[in-house]
């Protein structure tokens, strides 16, 4: 199932993750700032009037300097100043307190020479300092106060005395917040546009950058989709050629045996034949010749057929020796311990050197344990082969000196050493003359997926390690 969001480009989910958090930011701020200049035009406007309550109603509470209330006249004067003055008009509700939270007046008769509990405001007031907020008020509060509005500015200033500025009393009124509803809705209104515009100036400058971004990304993605596709195209026809090439050789190295047995059979029934047959002829004609002393024919033939027939056989020997080695005996049935031992064996009876053979139980040090599993045939053969081919040059060029067959297995693979402490030789210079030995043990076993290392230097002797599989993939024993 696809999912809606992550098989867009990266600029539609920009869009789709950006607008919501940025229209977030923008209304969270945009509030912030518009309560910034509210606050900032109720204390402004608070100051105002605590300006004139200072100016007008100041003068009439002197009297508090000698005693504790208000006289009848100052109560009258000050009822005038708010009836009479444009800006006494403005204010809903006037209280003055005393220090001890008596209500010295008040609009609300009832409430005047009353003590109330001094909250903040007016304990801010009789403190020196102003105090002025949006005040919301309650169905029990408006009743309470006589305030009818549900919202008023509420301010409280101090009033000092003259001369000693002596806080004497404190004036608590509340103001129509119309001002300042028209004041700081005009500056919320350009506060809001302002960061709504810089919000959007931001969101589109990102959106450019992201959308340019993912043009690229998907330009990228979609050549890279088609080099993966010419990668895993060229993999694929790399592998067929891999294979072709395998079966090649593999063909190629069941050829070469055909080829060895022909030859092995050729040789034993031509060349063979006919000097066995030559040998049987100067055997008999030494034979018929008759003695005539010391000088006579008996002599003549050992001076003249003896050599003949020697040369003969030695070269008759040769060539079943060959042909002997073309020829692939028969390994089906052999074990790899058992092919070990019969190509040992062989090699010992004709030449006499003794080889050191260690198979996987005696192997401990190698980590190898168990007997040695059934490999393939073809394993059989190039097993078979490499053994021939490395004792017969260890015998030729290191008079088989210490020769060592070391072979163990890990579970998948075959593992084996034959070394000999013969004087060794350059194997780069081996390796630049294409010697056809060391080409061919190689080609044998790299073809059934093997590993070949030859490791030899002068006066060190030579050493060939091999791996193989004990059932290379995609081979079969037919």
């Amino acid at each position: 199932m696809k999912n809606l969001f992550t098989d867009r480009s990266l600029s539609e989910q920009f869009l789709l993750l950006s607008f919501p958090i940025l229209l977030g930011a923008t209304l969270a701020i945009g509030w912030w700032v518009g309560r910034q200049v509210e606050d900032s035009v109720v204390h402004r406007i608070g100051a105002v009037t605590a300006l004139y309550v200072d100016s007008f109603v100041a003068p009439h509470v002197q009297t508090l300097r000698r005693g504790d209330v208000l006289s009848a006249a100052d109560i009258e004067a000050i009822g005038a100043d708010l009836a009479n003055t444009p800006l006494g008009q403005k204010i809903v509700s006037l209280k003055i307190w005393r220090p001890d939270g008596l209500v010295l007046y008040s609009n609300d008769a009832a409430t005047m020479g009353r003590k109330f509990p001094i909250d903040h405001g007016l304990a801010d007031a009789l403190a020196g300092h102003i105090f002025s907020e949006i005040s919301a008020r309650s169905n029990a509060e408006q009743t309470q106060h006589g305030q009818p509005m549900p919202r008023l500015i509420e301010t409280y200033t101090p009033i000092h005395a003259d001369r000693t500025g002596e806080v004497i009393a404190a004036a608590e009124f509340y103001e129509r917040p119309d001002e300042v509803d028209r004041e700081a809705g005009a500056a919320q209104r350009r506060s809001w546009l302002l960061v709504a515009g810089s919000m959007l100036t931001t969101y589109l400058m990102l959106f450019v950058l992201v959308r340019r971004g993912s043009r690229t990304i998907v330009q990228q993605r979609a050549e890279l989709s088609d080099k993966v596709l010419q990668l895993t195209q060229l993999n694929q026809q790399n592998q067929q050629l891999q294979e072709r090439v395998i079966r090649a050789a593999e063909r190629a190295t069941a050829l070469n045996e055909n080829l060895l047995q022909r030859i092995s059979a050729d040789i034993h029934d031509g060349p063979g034949q006919d000097l066995g047959f030559a040998l049987m002829q100067l055997q008999n004609a030494a034979d018929a010749t008759p003695g005539d002393g010391a000088d006579g024919p008996s002599a003549w033939s050992s001076k003249h057929l003896e050599p003949a027939r020697l040369a003969v056989q030695s070269a008759l020997l040769d060539l079943r020796a060959i042909s002997s080695d073309l020829e692939l005996p028969d390994i089906g049935p052999l074990g790899a311990a058992e092919l070990v031992a019969r190509v040992v064996r062989d090699f010992q009876g004709k030449t006499g050197t003794v080889v050191n053979v260690q198979t996987s139980t005696a192997a401990a040090a190698t980590g190898a344990t168990g007997d040695l599993p059934e490999p393939s045939f073809r394993v059989k053969v190039t097993l078979y082969r490499l053994l021939q081919e490395s004792l017969s040059n260890a015998h030729r060029h290191a008079q088989g000196r210490q020769c060592r067959v070391l072979l163990h297995h890990d579970g998948t693979h075959l593992h084996v050493e034959i070394s000999d402490s013969g004087p060794g030789f350059d194997t780069q210079a081996a390796v630049a003359e294409a010697q056809l030995g060391l080409r061919g043990m190689r080609q044998r076993v790299e073809v059934l997926g093997g590993t070949f290392e030859l490791r030899s230097a002068p006066a060190a002797g030579t050493t060939i390690r091999v791996t193989l599989p004990l059932h290379p993939d995609g081979h079969d024993d037919d």
